[in-house]
């Protein structure tokens, strides 16, 4: 289901936890004899990461501030966002020794020369800059790619459809178990949106 602005908090959201809860006698769930049960989650989707300029060039929107670019691109190179507070480059992970770091300035061959260097022998970095001078074979713990080219070759374009895929999610926690109807929500159980940022 897809809904936009404040009708979902306002009218969506209370509606689909009274059908959870059974307490919702309204639509189909009387109709059908729904007694309750099952679960949902709900997703804020973030702003483009592209939009074109003035020249018709492909940029990154200026909706995304360093961090939420940082985490993005995490997600889309498969690394968990997950950045150091002493490390400037490790914005993120995919092993213990293979890390991402992404910066909207070009990088000189010095400033790679000194990035591979602090990375050392035994670690990886994948870089996403702006753009970059050198030549890439030359640091064999760094591979190094331009944002925007990259990020195009790897988002889908053109489709009507462009799903949630969510089969990387975590799952859900399993539903309490109820000893009768009558009992079916004790106070102390959380709610399906008790967890931080779910619902925002």
């Amino acid at each position: 289901m897809v809904e936009l602005e404040e009708h979902c908090h306002t009218h969506i959201i209370p509606r689909v936890k009274k059908v959870i809860d059974g307490e919702d006698r309204g639509g189909v769930t009387e109709a059908t004899g729904w007694q309750g049960g099952g679960g949902f989650r709900f997703f804020k989707l973030a702003p483009s990461l592209l939009e074109k300029d003035k020249w018709g060039r492909e940029v990154i929107s200026k909706a995304y501030n360093g961090e939420m670019l940082a985490e993005a691109l995490c997600k889309i190179e498969g690394f968990t966002y997950a950045p150091s507070d002493s490390v400037y480059w490790q914005h993120g992970c995919s092993t213990e020794r293979d890390f991402i770091y992404v910066t909207t300035q070009t990088l000189s061959k010095d400033q790679l020369d000194a990035l591979s260097e602090e990375v050392g022998e035994g670690r990886s970095l994948l870089v996403l800059c702006a753009a970059f001078r050198g030549n890439t074979s030359a640091w064999s713990n760094l591979t190094v790619k331009k944002i925007p080219n990259h990020i195009r070759e790897r988002c889908e374009w053109g489709h009507d459809d462009y799903s949630l895929n969510v089969e990387n999610l975590p799952k859900a926690p399993p539903a309490p178990k109820v000893a009768d109807k009558a009992h079916s929500r004790s106070a102390s159980l959380p709610g399906l949106f008790d967890h931080a940022g779910d619902d925002q």
